[in-house]
């Protein structure tokens, strides 16, 4: 599907939400059984999925970053380390599935192994704009460690900040945790707009409870006399 340069991906992100993967619960599955958080399964589906995946290493990896199953991600890229750089159909890589999912030890593992911390998706998205969306604090605090773009935009011109200011994850203080991990890094250019012209503190005032954040970032006004 294509778009017009100035279409807003917050909207789509509003109105087409549930087909984005995001860790467990992702509807990018082939089955309804995969739909399931995977604090339902027992370990018994865990070890029949990773036997029926065992012939397609590609989709192994790719399944066992999104289910936090960091000894077959190991064992798979002890196999065959190039697969660290698979992607599935939307170019989403076993990087950008454990951001999602918040498995901060399959990432640590993935980096390890030289995944590339800023690989993109077909509509631009990094691992970083991953673990923003979702709220994943410690993932964004690992991938910035490890050399992640803090201003990178996606196709929307979307940048991590614009999907931090946009999301309010269950956990109110993993959201706001991760505005201010953003928000505190001395190179972030924060007022960088979307295709819709909008910028970050924009968003956060229209559609989330934290826009004060972003007074961390506004330029402040000396008071002192001279």
């Amino acid at each position: 599907m294509e778009f017009p340069e100035d279409f807003n991906q917050l909207e789509l992100l509003d109105t087409h939400g549930h087909l984005i993967p995001r860790g467990a619960s992702s509807q990018w599955t082939t089955s309804q059984d995969e739909e399931l958080e995977a604090g339902d399964h027992s370990e018994d589906w865990f070890l029949e999925m990773e036997e029926s995946l065992k012939d397609k290493p590609t989709e192994l990896i790719l399944w066992a970053a999104e289910n936090n199953r960091r000894p077959t991600v190991d064992q798979v890229l002890t196999a065959d380390p190039s697969l660290v750089h698979c992607c599935d159909e939307d170019g989403y890589t076993p990087l950008h599935r454990a951001a999602y999912g918040g498995h901060v030890e399959v990432v640590s593992a993935l980096l390890a192994n030289k995944s590339r911390v800023n690989a993109c998706t077909i509509d631009g998205w990094t691992p970083l704009h991953s673990a923003c969306r979702w709220s994943r604090v410690s993932v964004a605090s690992c991938l910035l460690q490890h050399g992640a773009k803090l201003n990178v935009q996606t196709n929307g011109g979307l940048t991590p900040l614009h999907l931090a200011a946009a999301y309010s994850s269950s956990s109110k203080t993993e959201s706001v945790q991760t505005l201010e991990l953003l928000l505190s890094q001395r190179h972030l250019t924060p007022g960088l707009r979307s295709n819709s012209g909008e910028t970050p503190a924009d968003v956060a005032r229209r559609s989330g409870p934290h826009h004060f954040l972003f007074e961390m970032v506004e330029d402040c006004v000396s008071v002192v006399p001279y």
